[in-house]
Protein backbone atom coordinates (compact mmCIF):
# COMPACT_ATOMS: atom_id res chain seq x y z
CA UNK A 1 0.00 0.00 0.00
CA UNK A 2 1.36 3.55 -1.28
CA UNK A 3 1.44 6.38 1.31
CA UNK A 4 1.61 9.84 0.02
CA UNK A 5 0.70 11.80 3.35
CA UNK A 6 2.03 11.72 7.17
CA UNK A 7 3.77 13.41 9.90
CA UNK A 8 6.43 13.75 12.76
CA UNK A 9 5.35 14.88 15.94
CA UNK A 10 7.20 15.88 19.03
CA UNK A 11 5.18 16.04 21.87
CA UNK A 12 5.55 17.22 25.39
CA UNK A 13 4.11 15.36 28.20
CA UNK A 14 3.09 17.02 31.10
CA UNK A 15 6.07 16.87 33.55
CA UNK A 16 6.27 12.88 34.95
CA UNK A 17 4.07 12.27 32.53
CA UNK A 18 5.90 10.55 29.64
CA UNK A 19 4.97 6.88 30.74
CA UNK A 20 1.13 7.63 30.70
CA UNK A 21 1.69 9.46 27.04
CA UNK A 22 3.24 6.74 25.40
CA UNK A 23 1.29 4.32 27.11
CA UNK A 24 -2.08 6.07 25.76
CA UNK A 25 -0.39 6.31 21.87
CA UNK A 26 0.65 2.87 21.80
CA UNK A 27 -3.35 1.96 22.46
CA UNK A 28 -4.01 4.24 19.69
CA UNK A 29 -7.26 3.80 17.66
CA UNK A 30 -5.09 4.27 14.23
CA UNK A 31 -3.19 1.29 15.45
CA UNK A 32 -6.23 -0.65 13.96
CA UNK A 33 -7.28 1.65 10.68
CA UNK A 34 -6.49 -0.03 7.78
CA UNK A 35 -5.62 3.34 5.88
CA UNK A 36 -2.92 4.60 8.62
CA UNK A 37 -0.13 2.11 7.30
CA UNK A 38 2.76 3.32 10.23
CA UNK A 39 2.12 4.32 13.84
CA UNK A 40 5.43 4.91 15.28
CA UNK A 41 6.09 6.02 19.31
CA UNK A 42 9.46 7.13 20.54
CA UNK A 43 10.82 9.07 23.23
CA UNK A 44 14.09 11.24 23.80
CA UNK A 45 16.90 9.44 25.69
CA UNK A 46 18.01 12.54 27.57
CA UNK A 47 14.35 14.38 28.46
CA UNK A 48 11.70 11.07 29.33
CA UNK A 49 8.80 13.71 29.09
CA UNK A 50 9.42 14.02 25.24
CA UNK A 51 7.53 11.97 22.90
CA UNK A 52 7.40 11.45 19.26
CA UNK A 53 5.25 9.91 16.96
CA UNK A 54 5.47 9.49 13.49
CA UNK A 55 2.36 8.29 11.14
CA UNK A 56 1.88 7.14 7.80
CA UNK A 57 -1.21 6.94 5.80
CA UNK A 58 -2.70 6.02 2.26
CA UNK A 59 -3.69 10.02 1.81
CA UNK A 60 -4.85 12.97 3.49
CA UNK A 61 -8.24 12.20 3.12
CA UNK A 62 -7.84 9.04 4.64
CA UNK A 63 -5.92 11.00 7.86
CA UNK A 64 -8.53 14.10 7.63
CA UNK A 65 -11.86 11.00 8.14
CA UNK A 66 -10.12 9.16 10.42
CA UNK A 67 -9.68 12.38 12.96
CA UNK A 68 -12.75 13.64 12.45
CA UNK A 69 -14.75 10.52 13.79
CA UNK A 70 -15.96 10.49 17.59
CA UNK A 71 -13.46 7.54 18.35
CA UNK A 72 -10.80 9.71 17.72
CA UNK A 73 -11.76 13.20 18.32
CA UNK A 74 -12.15 11.01 21.99
CA UNK A 75 -8.66 9.85 21.98
CA UNK A 76 -7.68 13.11 21.08
CA UNK A 77 -9.03 14.82 24.12
CA UNK A 78 -7.36 12.20 26.11
CA UNK A 79 -4.01 12.65 24.58
CA UNK A 80 -4.65 16.34 25.33
CA UNK A 81 -4.75 15.93 29.33
CA UNK A 82 -1.23 14.21 29.42
CA UNK A 83 0.32 17.38 26.52
CA UNK A 84 2.02 19.62 28.59
CA UNK A 85 2.77 22.39 25.88
CA UNK A 86 2.84 23.29 22.30
CA UNK A 87 3.29 19.82 19.93
CA UNK A 88 6.01 20.56 16.85
CA UNK A 89 4.84 18.91 13.89
CA UNK A 90 6.85 18.20 10.22
CA UNK A 91 5.16 16.84 7.27
CA UNK A 92 6.75 13.78 6.42
CA UNK A 93 5.77 10.65 4.78
CA UNK A 94 7.88 7.69 5.67
CA UNK A 95 9.33 5.96 2.74
CA UNK A 96 10.99 2.70 4.25
CA UNK A 97 13.06 1.38 6.81
CA UNK A 98 13.13 -0.86 9.89
CA UNK A 99 11.06 -1.07 13.17
CA UNK A 100 12.35 -4.12 15.18
CA UNK A 101 10.38 -3.85 18.39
Amino acid sequence: MTMTHGFHAAIPARPGQGDALVALLLDAPSLSTEDCIVFLVGRSASNPDLVFVTEGWVNEEAHGRFFNSEVAKAFTARVQELVGGESQYADEVPVGGKAAI
